[in-house]
C-alpha cells in the first residue's frame, strides 16, 4: 500500500464543521487504499490567541514555556480530528511531537527538525490506523517541547513524508494551487499544473505565501513530491516536483511580489577593507536578515554608497544597529525608506533563454517605474520599486511574459 501524508492548515480546521470535511477527505484516501498520516495546524486564530496570552506574562518567543503554550492548539486539533474520524468509521489516533518523537534543535520557537523516529507511526499505519499528528512541534535535546516557527506544520508534514517514505505530501489549504501570480491582482493569473522545487522555493521566499519556505527546502533535499490542494473544492492542484517531471518548461513560471521590504542606504562610506563586514556583521548578530545589496563606488574611488534591504518589521531595529556602529563604519549619512516593494520574475527556463532581464527592465520603463535595486540568481530576477507601483508592475510583467495566455 502506498503512503500519503496530508496536511491541513488553520482555515481548513477552523471549526468542527470544517474538521468534519477534513475527515471526509482523509476517509476518501483511506478508501482508495492508501496508508495515511495527517499533520494538522491549530484551528484558525488559536495560535494568535495563545501568543497574546503569553505576552500577558511578560515572556515572549524563545522562552521554553512559550512553546508549551503555543503548541497546545495543534494538540486540540489532532484530538478532535481523531475523534471525528473514529465516528466516521475510520480507525485513527492522535500523536504529539514528543510521542513520535520528532527530535529538534533546542532553539525554542525557531527549532529545526533533526530526526523523526518513525517506527511507531509505521506500526500504527500498518494496523490500518490513520496517524493524526500535531504539527508545528517537536521535542528538544533537553526533553522540552519545541516549536518550528510560524507555518511550521508545512515543515512537519514534509518531514513526516520523508521519514515515512511517502509517495506524496498533500498540502491542503484555502487556495487550490500555485498560480502564476496573485489572482487578487491579476484576474488572468493561471494555476500552474507542475512547478519545480527550485521555482517554488524562489516563489515562497520572494513573497508567495502558499507554502512555507523551509518546507520547500526540505522537500527538495529529500525529493518529497508535494501537491498543493484546496480543502474546499475537489479540483486538481499544483504538483511541486523535480524539474525532470516537467516535460516542457516555461521560460518564466510566475511573478512574485513582497511588500514586507524596507531599504537602507549608507551614503559616503569609506571604501576600505572590512567596511562591509562592519555593516552586515552586527546586523547578522541581531538576527536581521539582509536581502538585496548594491554598492556604488564614487568617481574618486575613496568612498562608496551601500544600499540594502531588510524586512520592513525590522527597519527600526536595523537602523539602530547601524547607527551604533557609525564610528567604525564611517558613513556620512543614512537614509531609510519603508515604502518599497520587491518584484520578482521566476523561471527555470531562464537558464537557457536570453532576454528575460531586458523584457523586465523595458516593461517597467514603459510604465514609468523606476528601479532602485536589482538582484539576480540563475532562475530569478528581483527589483526594488516604489510600493505604489506594485500592482501595476505585477500586471505589466504578467502580460509581458505571456503568462496571461497560458
Amino acid at each position: 500500500m502506498s503512503r500519503l501524508v496530508l496536511k491541513f492548515g488553520g482555515t481548513s480546521v477552523a471549526d468542527l464543521e470544517r474538521i468534519e470535511n477534513v475527515a471526509r477527505i482523509v476517509k476518501r484516501e483511506v478508501a482508495a487504499g492508501h496508508q495515511v498520516a495527517v499533520a494538522v495546524s491549530a484551528m484558525a486564530g488559536w495560535t494568535n490567541n495563545l501568543v497574546e496570552l503569553t505576552k500577558g506574562t511578560g515572556f515572549s518567543e524563545g522562552f521554553q514555556e512559550y512553546d508549551t503554550v503555543v503548541s497546545s492548539g495543534e494538540q486540540v486539533t489532532a484530538g478532535l480530528l481523531a475523534m471525528v474520524l473514529q465516528r466516521q468509521g475510520v480507525s485513527a489516533r492522535s500523536w504529539l511531537g514528543w510521542q513520535i518523537p520528532i527530535q529538534t534543535t533546542s532553539a525554542h520557537s525557531t527549532a529545526r527538525i533533526q530526526n523523526i523516529e518513525a517506527e511507531g507511526l509505521l506500526a500504527c499505519m500498518d494496523r490500518g490506523e490513520v496517524a493524526v499528528v500535531a504539527g508545528f512541534q517537536g521535542i528538544g535535546p533537553d526533553g522540552r517541547i519545541t516549536t518550528l516557527g510560524r507555518g511550521g506544520t508545512d515543515t512537519s508534514a514534509v518531514a513526516l513524508a520523508a521519514a515515512l517514505q511517502a509517495e506524496r505530501c498533500d498540502i491542503y489549504t484555502d487556495v487550490d494551487g500555485v498560480y502564476t501570480t496573485d489572482p487578487r491582482i491579476v484576474e488572468k493569473a493561471k494555476k500552474i499544473e507542475k512547478i519545480a522545487f527550485e521555482e517554488m522555493l524562489e516563489m515562497a521566499s520572494l513573497g508567495a505565501k502558499v507554502l512555507q519556505t523551509r518546507s520547500v527546502e526540505m522537500a527538495m533535499v529529500h525529493g518529497v513530491r508535494v501537491s498543493v490542494l484546496s480543502s474546499f473544492e475537489d479540483v486538481p492542484g499544483t504538483l511541486v516536483c523535480d524539474e525532470d517531471e516537467i516535460v516542457e518548461q516555461e521560460v518564466v513560471s510566475g511573478i512574485a511580489y513582497s511588500r514586507d521590504e524596507a531599504k537602507i542606504t549608507l551614503i559616503g562610506v569609506e571604501d576600505t577593507p572590512g567596511v562591509a563586514a562592519g555593516i552586515f556583521g552586527p546586523l547578522a548578530d541581531e538576527s536581521i536578515n539582509v536581502d538585496m545589496i548594491v554598492q556604488n563606488i564614487s568617481d574618486g574611488g575613496d568612498h562608496t554608497d551601500i544600499t540594502f534591504t531588510v524586512p520592513r518589521a525590522d527597519l527600526d531595529r536595523a537602523v539602530s544597529v547601524v547607527e551604533k556602529s557609525a564610528k567604525s563604519i564611517g558613513y556620512k549619512r543614512l537614509s531609510q525608506d519603508a515604502n518599497v516593494s520587491k518584484i520578482s520574475v521566476i523561471g527555470i527556463g531562464m537558464r537557457s533563454h536570453s532576454g528575460v532581464a531586458q523584457t523586465m527592465f523595458r516593461t517597467l520603463a514603459e510604465k514609468g517605474i523606476n528601479i532602485a535595486v536589482i538582484s539576480t540568481s540563475e532562475i530569478k530576477i528581483s527589483v526594488l520599486i516604489e510600493d505604489q507601483y506594485t500592482e501595476l508592475a505585477v500586471r505589466a510583467l504578467h502580460t509581458a511574459y505571456d503568462l496571461d495566455a497560458l
